[in-house]
């Protein structure tokens, strides 16, 4: 117990979620700056990533660079985090204002691929301080 009556072990729970919530920010600044290696120093190196253009997951960290480097040369996503929730097994949900535009930063129309300007919801299962498991999940209406 800590001297506020707090049992000790939910404070560390909050610092661990607060920690989390802090690589998650990074990640989405380093994603939208492109900036691939940025992001990939806090996945695990045998991380499933959602494939939000083609279904299905990415795994590792070359499958993700090849993803994002094929999405971004015929798309121009932008993904904006606007609330921050921990769920009851643990992952962390992220509410995410999710635009996508074409590389001259125009709306997008009659697009082909999963990718559509809407809110979104990303899953990220954490484990020994890396991102294990990334999911994209549908937000209530």
């Amino acid at each position: 117990m800590c001297r506020d009556g707090t049992p000790s072990g939910s404070i560390e729970r909050r610092k661990s979620i607060d920690n989390n919530i802090e690589v998650l920010k990074h990640i989405y600044d380093r994603f939208n700056a492109r900036d691939i290696d940025g992001v990939l120093v806090v996945l695990s190196d045998d991380i499933a990533w959602a494939n939000g253009m083609d279904g299905g997951y990415v795994h590792g960290h070359e499958a993700i660079r090849e993803y994002w480097t094929r999405q971004w040369s015929v798309v121009s996503p932008h993904v904006e985090p606007v609330h921050f929730n921990k769920a009851a097994d643990g992952s962390i949900v992220v509410e995410v204002r999710q635009s996508v535009r074409d590389l001259e930063g125009k709306p997008l129309q009659d697009q082909a691929h999963g990718l559509r300007d809407r809110m979104v919801g990303h899953v990220f299962h954490f484990q020994d301080g890396k991102i294990v498991r990334f999911d994209i999940q549908d937000t209530p209406s």
